[in-house]
């Protein structure tokens, strides 16, 4: 149902097709919030028409993009159902669209992937994807496009990541994968030093607790859809709504003047 106070999308305009992993990678590492590229299989652009061509006769603008690839591990498909082969599986690892174009325009990119697949590959017969906690998402548009939610992921956490925040009030979390990449540790010493020469007097950090784990079950088959849904080894549970019951606590850190970083070895 739509709400009164929010603009929709005109989907008569969005597409959704294949596009070289080059242009997706380019686009998630320059927008989206982990500024990472990931495993990817499969790259999807979301189009736009436009009421104007461009130049060159083109009246579609790459708006966005949607990146599956093979989950991690030899035993995630089977994780899911013992169903299922790895050839089976793809997992969403990165999904970007740009604002501006309605409220429901990554639930409906996300709808016509999954008809996407269903067309170009028949073999993929489910999909998963996780919702980052950490940076207090529930997974929205996965509840919007009916995935099925089976709480935290445990399977993955092998050891403990951790945002940060280089101000208070309100906090603006910075991923573990981000932090690596700007300060080339999470090592909490080496954040100390490093930070402390950017001229930060104190920094915020918190342990990102596992992600929200979701799957949908594609196949086009509808007695095979059931007997996956049925074989499904994780229990089906309620959408997730309120992301501070999951948050760690948060530390404050007092970071190093850059002389005393000098007496300070992190390895």
């Amino acid at each position: 149902m739509k709400e009164a106070n929010k603009i929709y999308c005109d989907v008569s305009k969005v597409s959704v097709r294949e596009i070289s992993s080059s242009v997706a990678k380019e686009i998630i590492v320059k927008k989206h919030y982990t500024h990472a590229w990931t495993a990817c299989r499969y790259s999807l652009g979301i189009f736009y028409k436009t009421d104007e061509a461009n130049a060159l006769g083109d009246n579609e603008k790459l708006i966005g993009c949607l990146v599956y690839g093979f989950p991690v591990g030899a035993r995630a498909a089977t994780s899911i159902s013992e169903l299922l082969t790895k050839d089976n599986v793809l997992e969403l690892t990165r999904l970007y669209c740009d604002d501006g174009y309605g409220a429901n325009i990554e639930s409906y990119a996300i709808g016509q992937s999954f008809k996407w697949f269903r067309e170009n590959d028949k073999a993929i017969k489910v999909l998963i994807s996780y919702a980052d906690n950490g940076q207090e998402h529930l997974g929205g548009i996965y509840q919007a496009t009916n995935w099925i939610y089976q709480g935290l992921n445990t399977d993955i956490a092998l050891m403990p990541n951790y945002g940060i925040s280089l101000q208070k009030d309100p906090y603006d979390w910075i991923h573990s994968r981000t932090v690596f990449s700007m300060w080339g540790s999470g090592n909490l010493e080496h954040l100390r030093r490093e930070i402390g020469k950017q001229g930060y007097k104190q920094f915020w950090r918190r342990e990102e607790p596992p992600k929200h784990r979701y799957v949908q079950i594609i196949t086009g088959d509808k007695k095979e859809k059931k007997a996956i849904l049925k074989s499904l080894k994780h229990d089906v549970r309620d959408y997730p709504k309120n992301s501070r019951e999951f948050n760690k606590e948060i530390e404050c850190h007092e970071t190093l003047a850059p002389e005393e970083s000098l007496k300070v070895k992190f390895w």
